[in-house]
């Protein structure tokens, strides 16, 4: 196929489809930063939020028809939506719908799986109108073409593809696992195994499932619908609707590689605070996996209208500079000192305190004399003078969470500060 065909082929795919992206997940693995937003809502990158990146692929591969379905403490989720995605044009059938869960086939029926989610707004979805439905979570960190996928799952005649990446077998236990045959026709999925069945050819990697899938949208119809009759079923796509329809129909593995290389590309679970802050942590390293930069692919998202970054002062005991790091605008760096770190927006960090290793979310104020090593302060944090954060990692447990790989979440909450209510 030319590339001209092969690019028209794409985009009458892309019309052709339907994305939903599932955001209701609480995301209970990265403790305090979910406790007020749904984890898509996690700010990501200096000026990003997680739920930017699945909305940014989707847009760039020319998918202009999107749900994103919400449930778990959605206000900041939906807000963020609303400002900063509200620029489709609906006369042109152009749209990113939020779909809350609305309890709409039974008074106590809130989402009980990822699949019971989609099934709960069959109605909506068979309004919209699609050949193809994809498929997303709305938690990971990636730069993705759907475009190139739908042409796989197009040229293959599959009624289901899955995205996958390889990954190490140990690894491999995390996620649900496919074994393939040599056209990568997928002939068992297993999810978490203990014993995860090997690639072809390759018996030290197995191929994990990122959560990505393109049904055909009849065939989706009919497997939920399939589901819902079934007693004891979770309504998980990964447990109960992918391992009953391998045998009958053509379900395909797209392995998700670099175009040009071939090689494996970025992809990130940033589920824990460990896998957060070292996906963060990432960013600043001279060429980073994630390249931000890149003008062929940029991810949107809504940006407040601040004023550029400031340094100020610059006497020997009192320099305000960054090195080996990103600082997003509004930040002031008064007489301070940052290295290898990242700060969000609206960020003051006052004389003689020291950030290093840390990642700073939105709207936090660090007061003077105060040195923070490997900690992620969450949104609106007011550290006072004087406090020290990473350096005593059993005292700092008394007060906050301390990850497994030593990195230290401080809340406002866990400060006494009542951001989001008042006891």
């Amino acid at each position: 196929m030319s590339e001209s065909h092969h690019s028209r082929f794409v985009s009458v795919l892309t019309r052709n489809t339907l994305a939903l992206i599932l955001a209701g997940g609480r995301g209970s693995r990265l403790q305090n930063l979910t406790e007020w937003r749904a984890k898509p809502a996690v700010p990501f990158g200096g000026k990003f939020r997680i739920i930017d990146f699945p909305l940014s692929n989707c847009l760039n591969s020319g998918i202009r028809r999107v749900g994103v379905l919400t449930q778990y403490k959605a206000d900041s989720l939906i807000r963020h939506i609303q400002q900063g995605w509200g620029f489709l044009r609906a006369e042109l059938g152009e749209f990113v719908d939020i779909i809350p869960a609305q309890q709409r086939v039974a008074e106590d029926a809130w989402y009980a799986g990822t699949a019971d989610a989609v099934y709960q707004n069959l109605d909506i979805l068979r309004q919209r109108g699609s050949e193809y439905v994809l498929i997303l979570a709305g938690d990971h960190i990636y730069k993705m073409d759907y475009g190139l996928m739908l042409a796989d799952h197009a040229e293959k005649q599959a009624d289901l593809t899955i995205g996958c990446m390889e990954v190490p077998l140990e690894e491999a236990k995390a996620f649900g696992v496919m074994g393939v045959d040599n056209d990568k026709r997928i002939r068992e999925f297993v999810e978490k195994p203990s014993n995860p069945p090997p690639m072809p050819g390759q018996p030290d990697k197995a191929l994990a499932s990122m959560g990505i899938y393109i049904f055909n949208t009849k065939f989706l119809f009919e497997q939920l619908i399939r589901d819902a009759d079934m007693p004891g079923s979770s309504r998980d796509f990964g447990k109960d609707i992918i391992p009953r329809v391998i045998e009958n129909y053509r379900i395909f593995a797209y392995p998700f590689r670099d175009v040009q290389s071939g090689a494996q590309s970025y992809w990130r679970d940033v589920g824990e605070v460990d896998s957060y802050w070292s996906a963060n942590m990432e960013l600043i390293n001279v060429n980073p996996e994630l390249n931000l930069y890149d003008t062929n692919w940029p991810i949107w998202t809504y940006q407040a209208q601040t004023p550029p970054a400031k340094f100020v002062f610059d006497d020997e005991d009192r320099r305000g500079y960054a090195v080996d790091s990103m600082v997003s605008g509004g930040c002031i760096i008064s007489g301070s000192e940052i290295k290898r770190s990242l700060l969000f927006s609206n960020v003051r960090v006052n004389s003689f305190s020291k950030v290093t290793d840390s990642v700073i979310l939105p709207d936090v104020n660090i007061g003077r004399h105060c040195r923070i090593t490997k900690a992620i302060l969450d949104k609106g944090c007011i550290i006072e003078p004087n406090t020290i954060i990473g350096e005593n990692l059993e005292e700092d447990a008394k007060r906050f969470h301390v990850s497994a790989g030593g990195v230290v979440l401080v809340t406002p909450e866990a400060l006494g500060q009542q951001l989001h209510f008042a006891r």
